[in-house]
């Protein structure tokens, strides 16, 4: 029990906190400019892990390698913690584990980004974040538009990518069940 909540408490931490540094790279990566009171939220949360390591780390490619870094650290520190507590030893596996976990975070990200697109675009699509978020959505449903015309004057491709990212996070699931212990 004590190992269960002890848990639950260390992934939403952890899972917040990596939610926003994936936010600040998903920002970068598809040039979204945030609002600035997201942008102050995400830069003053980040900054104390990010900066350091962009000393070291230089980003390439239009990728903040900062943050990806800081993001994976996360979780490994996470997994490290969890399968130490549980087992009181370190499996080779962690390094794959943690890794798994951040791709599971990613799919987390999109799906929670997609779904506040879906209810500004029921609720109110004209409210400041709704071109935010469309903007972050976009490089994941222009491909899918693109294959996928409005049927009706409605717009499919979210739930489109809705499914396609339900079938990842399952496929993840299963291999980190497969990779790690079984209370991962």
């Amino acid at each position: 029990m004590l190992y269960n909540l002890f848990s639950l408490v260390l992934d939403l931490v952890a899972g917040l906190f990596a939610s926003v540094l994936l936010l600040r790279l998903w920002m970068q990566v598809a040039r979204v400019r945030p609002p600035s009171q997201v942008a102050q939220f995400t830069f003053q949360l980040t900054d104390w892990l990010v900066k350091p390591l962009r000393r070291v780390i230089p980003g390439i490619g239009g990728v903040d390698w900062a943050s990806v870094l800081s993001v994976y650290t996360i979780a490994l520190v996470c997994t490290l913690l969890r399968v130490w507590i549980m087992v009181h030893a370190i499996p080779s596996s962690v390094f794959l584990l943690a890794f798994l976990s951040v791709l599971q975070w990613i799919i987390y990200g999109w799906i929670a980004l997609l779904v506040l697109e879906v209810i500004f675009s029921w609720v109110n699509p004209r409210a400041p974040l709704a071109p935010f978020v469309q903007a972050l959505n976009a490089p994941l449903l222009s491909p899918i538009r693109r294959i996928i015309p409005l049927l009706g004057g409605i717009d499919l491709s979210p739930m489109v990518l809705f499914i396609v990212l339900q079938v990842a996070s399952k496929m993840l699931a299963y291999a980190m069940a497969m990779t790690g212990p079984t209370f991962m």
